[in-house]
């Protein structure tokens, strides 16, 4: 029988450690993965059609944009004064949570009136997701307008991001803008985050609403804009001649295996959000098949 040293016990631990520590699989076990999806893939869907599908399909949370028909979230009949309880205790039966409210609030208008209605949704916003305990609420950079310097723009959305946090301040609600429009680049991105330096503004980071336009690295991207991403939106699809064309999730070219072993090794502790944006393209599948398989395919990717 071979006698082992307690030098060649640390040796062999060591080197079983670094394996599992190279390994995704070890990395499942240690952060469970927190699955949702956004109820713009199912808008002709009821509340209980979604809690419960949600439930029986493998997924934690639920990010709300739109229901029903009424894309401003404070309207819809499920958040009223008289159901708002009953919808609450629909999603703790189903052993789900809210985890995002998508609003679409737009920072980079320069316009006092615009920028004040897009502000006041946000707050509108805010105020629900307390009301959920729903730790985020979702805002848009968005566009760099041609009549505007691009600084004066980043300026205006730090400043509203600052506003927003600002109304959130005492709540546990995040105010998380979306890598979204024509502010992808992950340089401009940092550049914003670490200016509004807030503990409650991070990222909602869309993997192919940035390596679309960047082709930058999603290794790269996580490691530039790591503390600050609190929440993450999947999807997949085709550029034709630069256009995207949405597929099922794995069927298309987003580099999402890149960035969910980028999240995993990061230590990421949010939620892989699905979006499947048949609302704004009504020719896209309905949602039942795309959404059974996003959570199976999720996780072959992220054992590979």
């Amino acid at each position: 029988m071979e006698i082992i040293t307690r030098q060649k016990f640390i040796e062999n631990s060591t080197k079983i450690m670094g394996l599992a520590m190279l390994s995704p699989l070890f990395d499942l076990k240690k952060n469970k993965l927190k699955l949702s999806f956004s109820t713009l893939g199912c808008p002709a869907w009821d509340f209980d059609k979604i809690t419960s599908f949600a439930a029986a399909n493998g997924y934690q949370g639920l990010e709300m944009r739109g229901y029903n028909g009424e894309i401003f979230l404070p309207k819809a009949q499920i958040f009223s004064e008289n159901q708002i309880a009953t919808t609450i205790q629909k999603v703790k039966d189903n052993n789900l949570s809210f985890i995002d409210l998508g609003t679409g609030c737009n920072l980079h208008f320069k316009d006092k009136t615009l920028r004040l209605k897009n502000l006041d949704e946000g707050k509108r916003y805010i105020e629900l997701a307390e009301k959920l305990n729903c730790p985020n609420i979702r805002v848009f950079p968005n566009d760099l307008p041609k009549e505007q310097e691009d600084e004066e723009t980043i300026a205006l959305i730090i400043s509203g991001l600052q506003e927003l946090a600002a109304f959130a301040n005492g709540s546990n609600v995040n105010v998380l803008m979306e890598t979204h429009g024509k502010v992808v680049y992950a340089d401009m991105i940092f550049e914003i985050m670490k200016s509004c330096n807030h503990p409650q503004v991070g990222l909602v980071w869309d993997i192919w609403n940035m390596w679309s336009v960047t082709k930058e690295s999603p290794l790269e991207v996580y490691k530039k804009l790591k503390p600050f991403i609190k929440h993450s939106h999947f999807k997949d699809g085709l550029l034709n001649n630069g256009k995207p064309q949405y597929v099922p999730f794995g069927e298309g070219e987003a580099p999402n295996k890149e960035a969910i072993h980028a999240l995993l090794s990061g230590g990421y502790q949010g939620f892989y959000s699905f979006e499947w944006e048949k609302l704004w393209h009504p020719e896209l599948a309905e949602p039942d098949v795309p959404f059974t398989n996003y959570p199976k395919v999720f996780h072959k990717l992220a054992k590979k």
